[in-house]
């Protein structure tokens, strides 16, 4: 969450609010919505760290509010973020790990596993359909995690076909 609202705030100051639905805009309904208060405690501590500043501005008939601004450190943690390529393999797989301990254990069937799993995975490709249908068409950053989502599932379940197969072979 942090990053993120660093980088909405390299656009332009803003408060909480205005940081939640910009978040929301552009990643539409297929993103988690985030927490207003999760984004206002992580707003707390991002100042403490120096890479904001929150000045409270005056308001006539209602309370004051704090509009947030990015500082050069928080600029830099920023550009870094930006530069820095993700590298996270899912070699820590929890399905994997009950797959694998399965036959161990005597308490659940690999072949089982992977058929509750692969309805998992067909439920949640189901649900970001309906999704990417109810979707603004010109949010194209939602209909981009979409699909991503959706290849990745797809890839999932190819890797499932896989394990089965493998299993299967060892019998």
């Amino acid at each position: 969450m942090r990053l993120p609202l660093l980088a909405l705030l390299a656009r332009a100051p803003a408060h909480g609010y205005e940081l939640k639905q910009g978040l929301e805009q552009l990643l539409g309904s297929a993103y988690p919505q985030p927490n207003i208060g999760q984004i206002y405690v992580t707003l707390g501590r991002l100042e403490k760290q120096g890479l904001i500043e929150g000045q409270d501005i005056e308001q006539s008939s209602r309370p004051n509010k704090k509009v947030y601004r990015l500082t050069a450190s928080g600029q830099e943690v920023v550009r870094t973020w930006f530069d820095t390529p993700e590298d996270e393999p899912r070699v820590r797989d929890d399905f994997f790990m009950k797959l694998a301990l399965a036959p161990h254990t005597g308490i659940a069937d690999q072949i089982a596993l992977i058929n509750n799993q692969r309805r998992q995975y067909l439920n949640s490709m189901r649900s970001l359909s309906k999704l990417a249908a109810a979707e603004d068409r010109d949010n194209r950053y939602a209909h981009l995690l979409i699909e991503g989502a959706m290849l990745h599932l797809q890839a999932d379940l190819d890797w499932l076909e896989r394990c089965q197969e493998e299993l299967e072979e060892l019998e």
